[in-house]
């Protein structure tokens, strides 16, 4: 019976994403490609993969044939600027370096097209942070911040996806809040949107000040997602309520 309760305990601690808690439609939605309207996005992600762009006139299939397992390693340590980088980062960085373009705005079309259509090579793949010491400090910095009371309401992350995840705020169930499926398009945007997107939406929704797109809090969020997340498949792009 000991081991029994434990065995059970364990698999009470293992994260649960948020495609669980969706309707069976939604879930529907999401699994067909010819369905998930995240796939418009993808689709012109592709077209721009293959895009000659930049003074040097490459493109990025010029140098990346796969990218299967890159999603789901991100964010990472980016020695060039001894600080940790997203996968929207590194792509702006490659399109910067190899390609010499004119960088993207974050949350335009073009650079969500890009990234999906990355993320969507990993997708079924485990997300497997990079055990690196150097993102610990970053990652620590995050999970306080996911801790941290703010705002006009004075909630935190932790609150409403730990503390309340599976009870219900009106008519909505609450997830526990796992970053596995981003960019993923949200019925509410009608749009397809980062993970920065959301984690604004939830400083905006408890009336505190939301950093600008590409601030270090949210990265620092965003190791700390992956951490917490970690084992659960790349599912990008997700569909959510």
């Amino acid at each position: 019976m000991r081991w029994l309760l434990l065995l059970l305990g364990m698999a009470a601690a293992q994260p649960r994403s948020g495609t669980q808690d969706m309707s069976r439609e939604l879930q529907a939605m999401q699994a067909d490609d010819s369905a998930n309207p995240g796939m418009l996005w993808m689709q012109e992600g592709e077209a721009l993969f293959q895009r000659r762009e930049g003074l040097a006139g490459k493109a990025c299939a010029d140098c990346h044939a796969s990218l299967a397992g890159v999603a789901a390693r991100y964010p990472a340590w980016d020695p060039a600027t001894a600080a940790p980088i997203d996968l929207a980062g590194r792509i702006q960085q490659c399109r910067a370096e190899r390609q010499q373009a004119a960088p993207l705005p974050r949350e335009s079309e073009p650079l969500l097209a890009l990234t999906v259509f990355v993320a969507r090579q990993s997708r079924g793949m485990a997300l497997a942070p990079p055990a690196d010491p150097r993102l610990a400090p970053a990652r620590a910095r995050g999970e306080a911040l996911f801790r941290q009371r703010r705002g006009q309401l004075n909630l935190s992350c932790a609150q409403c996806h730990e503390e309340r995840a599976g009870l219900r705020l009106g008519s909505a169930l609450i997830p526990e809040g796992h970053a596995n499926g981003y960019p993923q398009y949200r019925l509410e945007w009608q749009a397809l949107g980062s993970l920065q997107r959301r984690l604004r939406n939830c400083m905006v929704g408890v009336r505190a000040t939301a950093p600008a797109y590409g601030a270090a809090e949210y990265l620092e969020l965003e190791l700390f997602l992956a951490q917490r997340g970690a084992g659960l498949p790349v599912e990008a792009p997700a569909v959510r309520p």
